[in-house]
């Protein structure tokens, strides 16, 4: 017991950081992955916390990750972004790197939209397609549950819709308002940080995998043992290994989500406007 308490201690000590800036607890939470931080400036009254200024976290590390929560209104909705996440393939343990969306449920926070850039492994998603988290494989070879139960969450999250069917419809029906193709499909999350291999883009495509990308699974994976409704969509910045003869880097992930965010960033904010 004093085992889950003292994990739960940094926890608690930023979600009292931000409501002492915040008093007011927003709606959703909106996780922006790389490339994708422009969301976080159409935030209106922003209240920004770097994340080094809030109890037991570091600075992000990585290029395209702001490393900054925004809190204020979109769209006339409550939201807290964040712009930004921590990996696991910096370093991070588990707990650090789903630490922004337990601090989420401590803010009573009840949904959670998640955004990556990823690479392509279904031959339909060229660079700049956006897909729709159906479903999704965890190959980290971690869990972000393993250890002590913590406040709020369950043992055993029941993982056979761990996307919201309901904010699923809306996410459609906002595509299909703005004229904007999104797909269906499964990610799966990989440990990286090195790009995969075309033999291993092999395996993950026979595996039923559509894109591949290294994070939120863990966060997925927590927000429900927590009970938060989640939402998720993949920005394709690039085909993954041995579907193209050009080499992979993260300056052109981080480019291709700046150029083509624009599209996910109308659908986020109709998707925002209409939560239930």
């Amino acid at each position: 017991m004093s085992e889950s308490r003292d994990a739960a201690g940094p926890v608690e000590s930023a979600a009292a950081a931000i409501r002492a800036h915040v008093p007011v607890p927003p709606e959703a939470l909106l996780v922006l992955g790389s490339g994708l931080g422009s969301l976080a400036e159409a935030v209106r009254d922003p209240v920004e916390l770097p994340f080094e200024s809030l109890p037991g976290f570091p600075a992000t590390g990585v290029e395209g990750h702001a490393g900054k929560y925004v809190a204020g209104t979109l769209e006339g909705r409550r939201v807290l972004v964040q712009a930004g996440r921590f990996h696991a393939y910096e370093g991070h343990p588990a707990e650090l790197v789903v630490r922004p969306i337990r601090i989420a449920a401590a803010l009573g926070i009840g949904t959670a939209i998640l955004t990556n850039a990823a690479g392509g492994i279904n031959r339909q998603l060229d660079p700049g397609s956006l897909m729709l988290l159906d479903d999704h494989l965890n190959l980290m070879s971690l869990s972000p549950l393993a250890g002590p139960v913590q406040p709020g969450e369950v043992r055993f999250p029941d993982m056979s819709a761990p996307y919201d069917a309901e904010l699923q419809e809306l996410a459609l029906q906002a595509a299909l308002a703005e004229g904007i193709p999104l797909v269906r499909g499964s990610y799966v999350a990989v440990l990286g940080p090195s790009y995969e291999t075309p033999a291993e883009v092999r395996m993950l495509e026979r595996l039923g995998a559509d894109a591949v990308g290294m994070s939120t699974v863990p966060e997925v994976i927590t927000a429900r043992a927590s009970g938060m409704r989640v939402l998720a969509f993949s920005l394709v910045t690039n085909r993954a290994a041995g579907l193209s003869s050009d080499p992979l880097s993260h300056a052109d992930v981080v480019e291709i989500g700046k150029s083509a965010g624009g599209k996910l960033e109308k659908i986020l904010r109709r998707v925002v406007r209409a939560l239930p």
